[in-house]
């Protein structure tokens, strides 16, 4: 079994446990509820959200390149 990755790169703290006992309807209740509070999220801070990912994304280099690219 691999290791759960999480987008937000944190491996310590709050452990979220699903219940394994959940119905596909209650499964799916909760990933509603999570997709709608993305949306919400989103709509709410689109412009910073964008702003901070393409930070993150950003990388420097701490000298010029001395190889030509492939």
């Amino acid at each position: 079994m691999s290791q759960y990755h999480p987008p937000s790169g944190l491996h310590q703290g709050l452990e979220l446990l699903i219940n394994p006992n959940w119905s596909a309807e209650q499964a799916l209740a909760v990933f509603e509820l999570l997709n709608d509070l993305c949306d919400r999220i989103w709509v709410h801070y689109q412009l910073e959200l964008i702003r901070q990912l393409s930070e993150e994304q950003i990388t420097s280099f701490d000298g010029p390149e001395t190889d030509p690219p492939l």
